[in-house]
């Protein structure tokens, strides 16, 4: 696998992880606290047009589901496209 590919997916890695702490902070810290804020500004701007797109489900944000899973088929195609 080339070093591109690799940093490719080190990075959707990393991406993924970052959404992850994401939901799980939110669900247990205050929306001011200066971790959740850090992370919901690095996440948010990734969700924002998927929220737009995706339907609503009451009070069941699947929109971080849908961020994962584009994450992983982009990080997929591009890593294929570059090997």
């Amino acid at each position: 696998m080339s070093s591109l590919a690799t940093a490719f997916l080190l990075f959707t890695r990393i991406l993924m992880m970052i959404v992850l702490a994401d939901v799980v902070v939110s669900y247990f810290l205050d929306p001011f606290h200066a971790v959740r804020r850090f992370l919901d500004n690095l996440v948010q701007p990734l969700l924002e047009p998927i929220r737009r797109l995706l339907p609503s489900a009451g009070m069941l944000d699947l929109s971080p589901l849908v961020l994962l899973v584009l994450l992983e088929l982009i990080g997929r195609i591009v890593v294929e496209i570059l090997i």
